[in-house]
């Protein structure tokens, strides 16, 4: 069987901006659960903007995915944390440059730290194929 992927937003929900309210998926092939991608290179570097350690964070969540031959097309469902409201257009930004029309499952928290003091942002997601 083929997988099959269904996208709902119902109109008694508020609109969402980005992201999906709910995604049914039946038969996958394939399913990819990835641990929180922060803004650090894989020498440990971390930029020093919040907005260039969301870029990374992203493009270190498409390196997964494409590590697993997958694309951001995959995405079911993504969590992301942020140490910092002022950051939060940065990550709409990015998000919407990223992903395109693609709008996967989302949840945003701000949080008052992550494991590495110097993170303000991190990104854990689901795919699937």
């Amino acid at each position: 069987m083929a997988i099959s992927i269904a996208r709902s937003n119902p109109e008694t929900v508020s609109r969402p901006t980005g992201y999906t309210h709910a995604i049914e998926i039946r038969n996958p092939e394939r399913r990819l659960v990835i641990s929180g991608q922060v803004g650090m290179a894989a020498d440990g570097t971390v930029p020093d903007t919040g907005g260039g350690q969301i870029d990374l964070a992203l493009a270190n969540l498409r390196a997964v995915l494409e590590a697993n031959d997958m694309t951001v097309a995959n995405l079911i469902k993504t969590t992301v944390f942020l140490t910092d409201r002022s950051l939060l257009g940065a990550y709409r930004a990015a998000r919407a440059a990223m992903l395109g029309d693609h709008a996967p499952a989302s949840t945003l928290l701000f949080v008052s730290g992550l494991a590495d003091p110097r993170w303000v942002v991190e990104i854990e997601a689901e795919a699937a194929a």
